[in-house]
């Protein structure tokens, strides 16, 4: 089943020297190039620069590292964030692609044509230095709150679109110690749309292209007073580049808030995916009948206060999930339909509660309380045979964690600030775990910062893992991990030139894995596994002047037991010309050592792909849009027998009034 795919840990010593030793070279030159700009800019900088610059980026304001707004540079973790100009700019239905290109670190399996990742073999996987969203070792929020599938503890990919992103903050590395469980390997955060001004807005997004693939949005903005609202509506269907690949989606979003005084407000939401989907089977045994259809929903309800010194909020969540699963059959392996159809329900509920308080100049400490609950049920629904008529259970749990927690912040004079943080955890089936945080910020002279942290992540065992299938243990003990991270950063040119490099080691212990059984026959889930991961990351951001900017990143990983859809080298390098009514885009990733299969027989693919974006402004309520992806036409893998689309072209307008 789809949903049941485990993710093996293999030796592999194979060694691309060519490879490397190219990729290493470019990483090189990216990162020594921004050496003549140091020099330049601090000989045209003057004397008289403090030591803290007075201003900023919006883009250094983040609420993900500490959940109240925080300036970047005072965190001792990274947090990379892509804004909505970034968003618009890459015209694509589903955020995935968008941070794939943006953060370093970071590899999402998706292309710009939605309907990949529904399922294995699929391309909606989602991993950060090595940790996998799949495997439920990294979470992806929205606002905040915790969106993963209560049963399998993994991130819906299809359910990420561009219309409810503000902006998306992605925490490289740990953080349990603010979001629990499945956070030990980083989180991105999807801060959602609001209006800032009064009026009303709306847009009308559409376009067609390759593989018969129509994308539409509607999205209305309305602020009056102390009123606001979003509300928009998506609809996305593709035949997909190979026999029996059809996708649609359906998606609904809507937000509702008020401003009940100067310092108090609230806001409602609900946002609903449905998606039709065929599974078609690797090219070597193809797949039919492999349908699928899977609804996701999420509603959230929040009340905020802000006074300055103090900040906080209470929060309720409640996410849920409807699976339709019909395996289908191989023909070459003289498999017949199948008798019965995969049914699932999941749901997650929780509350979280946290208070930001300024005791005294330069300090800051947060205290909040989670308590989640989650779970489902599973069954095998019987159409045909012998037993139609009848169902087969495989799992009806729900389980509890309750947690609190305290983050804290101290500023030591203009040149250092500490952060430390520790949660306690409880869950009602595993334990209780202690997790622990600390690192420190030194703002240096000319711009420059230099982080050091060491965080703590931890995952507790999934029902899956646990309670269903074959090879599930009920006495799995939590994954933990430790998470050491070096990082440097600096502003030059009055902030038009910026760069940095992160440094990290990650050591993982008691990783659920699959082995034979030590006491018995068969296959077990067991707490056997390790992760030994080291890196680095480089990125870098040019604005020339107010028609060209130029960006690039790259990141290298190693593993020593590597895994599927985490590539050891990663390069994209991108340019932006904006002038009158002309907006054009162009960015070129290259992807090394992603390995497609692991375990006994592994593989790895190599390619490159580019891409380039085009906007025209015929008139101010028209805009006419074109996208094309890898005009290269690469022939590649992500998953081992699963090949991903040639060059596709996509083109439309966007109507504003």
């Amino acid at each position: 089943m789809p949903y049941a795919n485990q993710v093996f840990y293999g030796r592999n010593e194979y060694r691309q020297v060519k490879v490397m030793k190219k990729i290493q070279v470019i990483a090189v030159i990216l990162f020594l190039s921004l050496l003549p700009f140091t020099g330049q800019a601090q000989s045209m900088g003057s004397r008289q620069d403090s030591l803290l610059r007075k201003t900023y980026t919006i883009d250094e304001v983040v609420v993900t590292g500490t959940r109240n707004a925080t300036d970047v540079r005072h965190l001792s973790q990274t947090v990379s964030v892509v804004n909505r100009k970034k968003i618009e700019q890459s015209m694509q239905p589903s955020l995935l692609p968008v941070l794939t290109e943006n953060v370093p670190g970071l590899f999402t399996t998706a292309r710009g044509i939605m309907g990949y990742g529904v399922s294995g073999g699929a391309a909606g996987g989602i991993s950060l230095r090595g940790l996998s969203g799949g495997t439920a070792r990294m979470m992806v929020l929205i606002d905040g709150h915790p969106q993963y599938a209560g049963i399998f503890g993994h991130p819906i990919a299809d359910a990420y679109q561009s219309l409810l992103a503000d902006k998306v903050e992605v925490l490289r590395g740990p953080a349990s110690v603010l979001y629990g469980s499945n956070a030990m390997g980083g989180v991105i955060n999807i801060v959602t749309r609001k209006m800032h001004e009064d009026g009303v807005h709306t847009n009308l997004h559409a376009g067609y292209g390759s593989y018969n693939t129509v994308e539409t949005e509607l999205t209305n903005m309305v602020r009056k007073g102390r009123f606001s609202s979003v509300i928009s509506g998506s609809y996305n269907r593709t035949d997909g580049h190979r026999d029996d690949m059809g996708f649609e989606q359906y998606g609904g979003y809507a937000k509702l808030g008020y401003d009940i005084t100067d310092n108090w407000n609230m806001y409602a939401d609900v946002n609903v995916t449905h998606f039709n989907a065929t599974y078609p089977g690797p090219v070597s045994a193809p797949l039919l009948e492999g349908d699928q259809r899977i609804t996701r929903g999420v509603t959230s309800f929040a009340i905020e206060n802000n006074y300055g010194r103090t900040s906080g909020a209470l929060s309720l969540f409640y996410n849920w999930g409807d699976h339709w699963i019909n395996d289908g059959y191989t023909p070459s392996a003289g498999e017949s339909p199948q008798d019965g159809r995969f049914n699932s329900f999941d749901d997650m509920m929780g509350v979280s509660l946290y208070q930001s308080t300024r005791f005294f100049k330069g300090n800051r400490i947060t205290l909040g309380f989670d308590w989640f609950r989650y779970g489902g049920e599973a069954w095998t629904e019987y159409l045909q045979g012998e037993n139609a008529g009848t169902r087969a259970d495989l799992v009806d749990r729900r389980e509890n964690e309750v947690a609190g927690y305290m983050d804290f912040r101290q500023d030591i004079g203009l040149w250092l600030t500490f952060n430390a943080g520790i949660r306690i955890d409880h869950h009602s089936r595993v334990g209780t775990e202690w997790v622990p945080q600390a690192g420190l910020a030194f703002h240096l002279p000319h711009n420059m910062e230099l982080k050091v942290s060491a965080t703590k992540g931890f995952r507790y065992p999934i029902l899956r893992e646990m309670y269903m299938f074959p090879p599930q243990n009920s006495d799995l003990k939590p994954e933990s991990m430790w998470n050491y991270e070096l990082a440097f950063s600096q502003r030059l040119l009055e902030g038009r030139l910026t760069y940095g490099i992160n440094l990290f080691y990650i050591d993982g212990k008691n990783l659920i894995m699959t082995l034979p059984n030590p006491s018995g026959s068969g296959m077990l889930n067991q707490n056997s596994g390790k992760i030994d991961n080291t890196g680095f990351e480089l990125q870098s951001a040019y604005r020339i002047n107010g028609s060209w900017s130029v960006d690039a990143n790259y990141s290298f990983l190693h593993m020593d037991n590597p895994v599927v859809a985490a590539p050891k080298h990663k390069l994209y390098a991108g340019a932006v010309f904006s002038k009158d009514r002309w907006s054009v885009s162009t960015g070129m990733q290259y992807i090394a050592g992603l390995y497609t299969a692991t375990g006994n027989n592994p593989q790895t693919e190599d390619f490159a792909l580019w891409n380039v974006r085009a906007l025209f402004r015929a008139a101010q309520w028209l805009d006419i849009w074109a996208r094309g992806e890898n005009l290269l036409a690469q022939k590649y893998e992500i998953n081992a027998g699963y090949p991903m689309p040639r060059a596709t072209v996509m083109g439309g307008i966007n109507i504003n009034f």
